[in-house]
């Protein structure tokens, strides 16, 4: 599964090329990893719907190969921190900073926020691993507002049938609001802003 550590998987290696954000990207993906065969529907979505504000710096969690995070650090000139559970997909994320060559503050190993402790960022993404199940989902969720800095926000993608209202419901508990930024093909794209 791609949200466990699971190093013995066998390589099956691709390369995809795909236009984000007007930006030409590249990335190599592999067997393990979520999302390998094409860029996931919702990832475009939250790219396209993205408001950096005022942001200087994007932690992307649950970052995979780098699909999400790499565009938009390009894009709006973010200094980006990547973490995921899966280490594989991190050495992908790796190699994707250098093809596409976008700057990387760091990429960590990091079930949600464990190894960030103490570092705030302006701005959150997340594509949760719904599969992973509800506690881990609500997790990065509520996490989130420890890890931002005043006025930074939190910006996911989730599914309605995966558990949208649900999310919804958390991340206005936690932050006091919680903004339907888009839907499209069930995809909703939720905002929190850290007041």
């Amino acid at each position: 599964m791609y949200y466990e550590d699971n190093r013995d998987l066998a390589h099956d290696e691709k390369e995809l090329s795909i236009s984000l954000l007007g930006l030409p990207m590249r990335f190599m993906t592999d067997a393990g990893v979520f999302s390998k065969s094409a860029i996931d529907y919702g990832t475009r979505v939250l790219i396209d719907n993205f408001e950096p504000g005022q942001a200087k710096s994007l932690l992307d969690v649950g970052c995979g190969y780098g699909a999400m995070g790499l565009p938009l650090a390009k894009k709006h000139g973010l200094a980006l921190t990547m973490v995921d559970v899966n280490s594989r997909a991190l050495e992908l994320a790796e190699k994707n900073a250098l093809l596409n060559q976008v700057a990387v503050e760091s990429i960590k190993l990091s079930d949600q926020y464990e190894a960030l402790a103490g570092e705030t960022f302006d701005s959150i993404v997340s594509n949760p691993p719904i599969r992973a199940g509800k506690e881990v989902v609500h997790g990065i969720l509520s996490g989130a507002i420890d890890h931002l800095n005043p006025q930074g926000h939190l910006t996911i993608v989730i599914q309605k049938k995966q558990g949208a209202p649900s999310a919804q419901k958390k991340m206005l508990e936690v932050f006091g609001n919680c903004e339907l930024v888009a839907k499209d093909k069930g995809y909703w794209i939720l905002r929190s802003v850290k007041s």
